[in-house]
């Protein structure tokens, strides 16, 4: 998985009733793009994420 700084992220909920988080990445710690992302949701939290098979990284050109 790669992204850049501006990408924003969907992780889906793991099970019936857990909410969907988004958030934009603020910083690629990785090489090359590559995870962990310093991530800043829309509650308001930061965090580090590796993603997994549950998170959706979505392009900044593809959100225009």
């Amino acid at each position: 998985m790669q992204a850049t700084v501006g990408d924003h992220v969907h992780i889906y909920g793991k099970h019936i009733g857990m909410v969907d988080r988004k958030g934009e990445i603020m910083e690629v710690r990785g090489t090359n793009g590559e995870p962990p992302y310093l991530v800043h949701f829309e509650d308001g939290h930061d965090g580090l994420i590796y993603p997994g098979p549950d998170t959706v990284i979505e392009r900044q050109e593809e959100r225009r």
